[in-house]
């Protein structure tokens, strides 16, 4: 059967497909340690847990809710945007709205066909999410990527932002905390950020911030429109429940937005997936938000231990010009290309290397990385800082140990 040109040229996630390859070997019987993965390893909050089971009695718990979500859970979730970004509720509610969707991929990929048409460029920040050309490319847009490099902890310049503007420029896609580098902005970049955006009044920022909630290091992350809050009127916040409740496998995310993306948002959900699961909705709609603070606080606790297990093992390993100070997520990333190991392919910078080493990694190491090529960082690879605080440091000494080899 013949399939579209569109479906033809989409990849596969590399992150899914990293991640099944080394739960497959993990299965045969070889030790893997898998640093692939890019969720908590914990159940969701016990009182969340509490509200879903509480919530499987009513009927209304199976059955369709609004495409855009039930109208009490919107209203919350919008009302603590406020509240947690000190934004004035009183001169936005006639501004922004909230829609859920069937998690923040979903969210993104709505919100792109809201905004694009074809030829449009849309503006990502390297290293990105490795969902975001494909899905900017699926609704007939042209990515446009500004690059960064690990001197700069992965942080872009705004004078490279601004050079690669045009025309055609649409949209911007912000993702900070960032996946994967494990790093967010400062409130330093987010004001000049916010400068820059004066020059642009038509260009949307989608900013995505799944992880905003989880950093491990102060200043917490701040964002360009607490700046000016004038630019929420040309900005779309993406959400989720999927990092800050452990709930990956439960798919709600959510968006705020002006009000008119948003309807555009809930009529392209109407006619594809319509609202997204009841169940999790009502359950989240009686739910304290403020629990997750606590929530949250070991699991900083844990990140930040094996961020700086990464940083002393480099160190020992000579490779602490390698190394950057990571700040939130949970992710880090290893720039292969000023490491001695990178000798033996013999090839210059800009020509990739990252598959070849994550397949090594694993298959001779035992170790499951992500490459960095489909991040936008060629010769990199993300490890997730999630697991085990031993088994991670025995990961971390063998990565270190690859990483000096020179044959």
């Amino acid at each position: 059967m013949h399939l579209s040109s569109r479906v033809i040229g989409i990849p596969d996630s590399i992150t899914m497909k990293l991640n099944e390859r080394a739960i497959t070997l993990s299965e045969e019987g070889k030790v893997i340690y898998n640093l692939s993965g890019g969720q908590l390893p914990i159940k969701p909050l016990a009182e969340f847990v509490e509200k879903i089971h509480h919530q499987l009695n009513f009927l209304k718990s199976y059955q369709y809710c609004p495409s855009a979500g039930f109208p009490a859970l919107r209203k919350k979730l919008l009302k603590h945007f406020y509240e947690t970004r000190q934004v004035p509720s009183e001169i936005f509610d006639t501004v922004l709205d909230c829609i859920l969707s069937n998690g923040s991929k979903h969210s993104i990929y709505n919100a792109l066909g809201a905004i694009i048409d074809p030829g449009d460029e849309v503006v990502l920040l390297a290293p990105f999410w490795v969902s975001y050309p494909e899905m900017v490319k699926f609704w007939g847009g042209t990515p446009s990527v500004v690059k960064s490099n690990v001197f700069d902890a992965f942080v872009p310049a705004i004078d490279d932002i601004r050079k690669i503007m045009s025309p055609r420029t649409k949209c911007i896609i912000l993702n900070s905390p960032n996946n994967p580098s494990g790093v967010h902005y400062s409130e330093a970049w987010m004001k000049d950020f916010a400068a820059f955006l004066k020059d642009y009044p038509e260009v949307v920022v989608i900013s995505d911030e799944v992880y905003s909630e989880i950093s491990y290091f102060d200043p917490k992350p701040s964002y360009f429109y607490q700046c000016n809050h004038s630019l929420l009127n040309q900005t779309i916040v993406i959400r989720a429940i999927s990092k800050t409740l452990a709930s990956t496998g439960l798919r709600l995310g959510y968006t705020i937005a002006p009000k008119g993306v948003v309807e555009a948002m809930s009529r392209i959900q109407g006619q594809t997936t319509s609202g997204p699961n009841s169940l999790i909705q009502r359950a989240l709609m009686d739910f304290d938000l403020s629990l997750i603070e606590s929530f949250l606080s070991p699991v900083r606790n844990h990140v930040r231990a094996n961020a700086a297990t990464l940083r002393e093992k480099f160190r020992e390993g000579n490779l602490g010009h390698c190394w950057y100070q990571s700040t939130s997520a949970f992710y880090f990333l290893i720039d292969f290309s000023r490491t001695p190991m990178f000798q033996k392919f013999g090839s210059g910078e800009d020509e990739d290397q990252s598959y070849k080493i994550a397949d090594e990694l694993l298959f001779k190491e035992g170790i499951a990385v992500v490459p960095g090529h489909d991040f936008g960082m060629n010769n990199t690879a993300r490890i997730s800082l999630v697991i085990e605080e031993i088994p991670f440091a025995e990961a971390v000494t063998k990565i270190v140990r690859y990483l000096n080899k020179t044959n």
